[in-house]
């Protein structure tokens, strides 16, 4: 099938169409960056021919050379017989405007807490002026980095459990020359900690049982631990939530990320006065606490 494309599909066009129509008929999964065939479909062929991810029109017609096309061939061959995820094949996802490495040993950068940074967290921050904040499971470390671009008067602690997984994270704290301000620690959430924060965040696991399951095969490339929390997927929300209020200051705010478990979440802590943020997702992923009402369970 990509042997015969290649000797017929000319355009960066033609070889658009023809990859929308394979993925669809391949049945892939998305979700780890595109939603659909065909943003993935044309960010893979963007990738793979050197050119801007955002400028696809002006080369639309643009007639392609063989060894071009024999390269978008490839690439869209192992996107559908090995359902790799696409970050994984061009080692990169984007969140807004930053361009974040990513490799198998990180989940692949997605969070809706990203959409809420750049504005500061307004207004739920009131006048605090954020000087130390905290990213728990940072993963690749992209949230950590959004951190120290939104209060740039931070100093910022990521930690993540994995050895290989802070590598990747390393590397992207030194992308963005943040060394200085982003401090990485390997350890389990809190350990090694001194507090207080004004702001912690996190992107914790937070896929149950029934979901890991099943999970279609893109989502099982990416590290198992990463995603999986428990029967009902709050295993590391509830840690979350029983250290955070001694690591925050009194006026602190914590903003957690938690999937589609708002209702098990509210369920198993019908105390807790949780605000849920509003998202691209809806109101139902993201909830927001202060240190006030933690420290008061």
């Amino acid at each position: 099938m990509f042997a015969d494309a290649a000797g017929h599909l000319r355009t960066l066009r033609d070889w658009l169409r023809f990859a929308v129509s394979r993925f669809n008929a391949a049945g892939l999964a998305y979700g780890q960056g595109s939603t659909n065939a065909y943003d993935e479909a044309a960010y893979l062929i963007l990738h793979t021919l050197h050119l801007p991810p955002d400028r696809l029109e002006p080369f639309l017609d643009a007639v392609l050379t063989p060894p071009e096309a024999q390269a978008i061939a490839d690439v869209l061959r192992r996107r559908i017989d090995e359902r790799i995820p696409a970050a994984y094949l061009t080692n990169e996802a984007w969140l807004g405007d930053f361009r974040f490495y990513v490799d198998r040993r990180a989940i692949v950068p997605r969070s809706f807490i990203a959409e809420l940074l750049p504005d500061g967290l307004e207004p739920w921050l009131g006048a605090i002026n954020v000087k130390r904040a905290l990213d728990l499971c940072t993963g690749s470390g992209c949230l950590a980095v959004l951190l120290a671009h939104a209060f740039p008067e931070a100093q910022v602690d990521a930690t993540e459990l994995s050895a290989d997984t802070i590598e990747v994270a390393r590397r992207n704290v030194a992308d963005y020359a943040l060394e200085e301000r982003v401090h990485l620690h390997r350890g389990d959430l809190f350990a090694g900690l001194r507090g207080p924060y004004q702001l912690i965040i996190s992107n914790p696991p937070y896929v149950n049982a029934e979901s890991m399951a099943r999970l279609p095969a893109e989502f099982r490339a990416e590290p198992q631990a990463a995603l999986a929390a428990g029967e009902d997927g709050l295993d590391v929300a509830r840690r979350i939530l029983a250290e955070a209020g001694s690591r925050l200051t009194k006026d602190g705010v914590l903003v957690v990320e938690v999937g589609h478990n708002r209702e098990a979440l509210e369920q198993a802590f019908p105390d807790l006065p949780f605000t849920w943020l509003e998202t691209s997702g809806g109101d139902g992923f993201v909830f927001l606490l202060n240190g006030a009402a933690l420290r008061a369970r």
